[in-house]
């Protein structure tokens, strides 16, 4: 068989197949992140162990079905695909980057068109969670919460023959290192962010303001600013073409967006309480929430994308149905998973202060993102 791509298996998950993982890296790191898919099945066999006794190896491993090997960077991979292909498995093979090219890979899919003209497209950083947005209207476009994989966006925009004018973050990130202001280089295109977010960012911005719109091609109010602090005090949405709802952090499918990472849990948390039980139900409730990150691969649709409406959500998110606010703060600060890994690295790093290689970014960007309440 042959090694299988990060790109390939993308399209796996998406499609819901069967998949069976054998994990070859330490216990810890299994546990803290792996590959996930509403058909994955994984099992976890340290290298070591597959070195000491293939046979044994072998026997936990299915024979009708291929097996796809993964370890950090698809090196390790490729002796222990070797090892069980020399006790007679032939349907074992690797994945090609390992975990981290897993989680360094965009895949776009369409997320709707705009009742004006237009469409918006979703990338999905499926070993990530995250999620990043291009609006395209005529030939123009406006990427939100980009990932530092600009070339990701610029071939994108290049296929769909338009121009990246706007570039836009919802909030200072802790998760992941944005690519917004390399993207808005590159392309000559206007970088918009949240000027509340800044805590000594070294670089130049266009403001982001409560109720301002920016036009894209010949819509004048393509997205509408809507301010939504919580997770972070300068927290920001986008309205698209008043029917997408771009809640960045604030808001998810399955849960709402942490407000600690800058050490003022109670603080912040009071302000996500009026976003999301006074803002966000003023609202329509028909609008198409559109979150920048999911904690888990079942936030997918069949179709393969992480969406659902306000109304939706305000009947089945639990977290929007807790009363009274002091609850609602209690349980938001007290269900906080771990930190996102090299979070203050991160934030420093996206203000322009420290300006990591790129080894150094990928070390930090290692791991789930963890920017939800539990």
């Amino acid at each position: 068989m042959d090694p299988l791509t990060v790109k390939e298996l993308a399209s796996r998950v998406l499609q819901h197949e069967d998949l069976f993982i054998l994990d070859i890296r330490r216990r810890e790191d299994y546990q803290d992140w792996k590959i996930e898919g509403r058909n994955v099945e994984n099992i976890n066999i340290p290298l070591a162990e597959i070195k000491a006794a293939p046979a044994e190896a072998k026997q936990q491993l299915p024979l009708d079905r291929p097996v796809y090997v993964v370890c950090y960077k698809g090196i390790s991979a490729q002796t222990a695909t070797a090892l069980l292909q020399r006790e007679g498995m032939d349907n074992v093979t690797y994945l090609i980057g390992g975990i981290t090219g897993w989680g360094e890979h965009l895949e776009p899919v369409k997320a709707g068109t705009l009742p004006s003209g237009g469409s918006i497209y979703q990338f999905l950083r499926l070993g990530k969670g995250c999620l990043s947005y291009m609006v395209v209207v005529g030939n123009e476009a406006m990427v939100i919460d980009p990932s530092r994989f600009t070339e990701v966006y610029q071939t994108f925009a290049d296929k769909h023959e338009c121009s990246i004018k706007h570039v836009a973050d919802t909030h200072l990130h802790a998760d992941h290192l944005s690519g917004g202001r390399k993207l808005a280089a590159e392309t000559g295109a206007s970088y918009w962010f949240p000027q509340a977010d800044d805590e000594g960012a070294s670089f130049s911005y266009t403001p982001l303001q409560d109720g301002m719109t920016i036009a894209l091609g010949d819509n004048q109010r393509a997205v509408t600013v809507l301010a939504s602090p919580g997770h972070t005090y300068g927290s920001t949405s986008f309205i698209v073409d008043q029917e997408y709802l771009l809640t960045g952090d604030t808001l998810f499918v399955q849960s709402i967006g942490r407000p600690d990472l800058a050490g003022k849990a109670d603080e912040w948390a009071k302000y996500l309480h009026a976003t999301l039980y006074d803002r966000f139900p003023s609202l329509s409730q028909r609008m198409v929430v559109l979150p920048t990150h999911f904690s888990s691969t079942n936030e997918l649709t069949e179709d393969g994308k992480v969406q659902s409406t306000l109304q939706a959500l305000y009947t089945n998110n639990q977290r929007l149905n807790i009363s009274p606010q002091k609850r609602f703060i209690e349980l938001v600060t007290e269900n906080l998973p771990p930190q996102p890994n090299s979070y203050q690295e991160i934030r420093q790093a996206n203000l322009g202060l420290v300006h990591p290689e790129p080894k150094q970014q990928q070390e930090m960007e290692a791991g789930p993102n963890r920017c939800a309440v539990s």
